[in-house]
């Protein structure tokens, strides 16, 4: 089966975060996002793409500040809530029924019940005339303890972190299993040794 290249989602399964900010008038807004990935192992640095009428983008450029909820299955329901248009002055926890987690650095709150929250900071924006990369500096990170391992795995059959995958006409919510396979970091390397190592035993918690 040939697709055309826009069909993307119909092969990529999407993770569905949800992204928390404030506006300078300090309403809360909510909207989720699929389009989030990190860039690359050592750094704290996350990207997102996102169209340019977004309240989302327009509060971030004003405040600088987001929070980026991982949230899981629980949370297929508050998708279409938070997505659909809202006016501006709208609090979009109040109208998708959600909590606020309050946040440790940044202003924007989190959402309660998700199982992880990254609190970033705007680094840059990357303007193209149909779309935006917003490249966020992660200034707090934080798991919900019960689905954290000491090896620093977590446990993704409690956690079960929401994902989507498009067809022609819908979002298809799925979530992710373990396989029970794993390979060291070092395995890709000559010496087998994972050279960001000592980086992960001194910062591990």
């Amino acid at each position: 089966m040939i697709l055309k290249p826009f069909k993307r989602e119909s092969i990529i399964p999407l993770p569905v975060t949800f992204i928390s900010t404030i506006s300078r008038e300090g309403v809360r807004n909510i909207a989720p996002y699929g389009c989030v990935m990190p860039v690359l192992r050592p750094l704290d640095l996350v990207c997102i793409a996102t169209a340019k009428r977004r309240d989302t983008l327009d509060n971030i450029r004003a405040t600088g500040e987001f929070v980026i909820n991982l949230a899981g299955t629980g949370f297929a329901d508050k998708v279409i809530p938070t997505a659909r248009y809202s006016p501006p002055e709208a609090d979009e926890f109040e109208l998708a029924g959600l909590d606020e987690k309050p946040s440790v650095v940044v202003g924007p709150p989190g959402i309660k019940g998700c199982y992880a929250w990254m609190e970033c900071m705007l680094d840059k924006l990357f303007e193209e005339p149909r779309y935006v990369l917003i490249m966020g500096k992660v200034v707090h990170l934080e798991i919900d303890d019960a689905v954290y391992r000491p090896d620093g795995s977590w446990d993704l059959g409690m956690a079960r972190p929401l994902f989507m995958t498009g067809s022609n006409t819908s979002m298809n919510y799925c979530t992710v299993t373990d396989t029970g396979k794993s390979d060291s970091f070092g395995a890709m390397f000559v010496d087998r040794k994972d050279p960001l190592e000592k980086m992960y035993r001194e910062f591990s918690s």
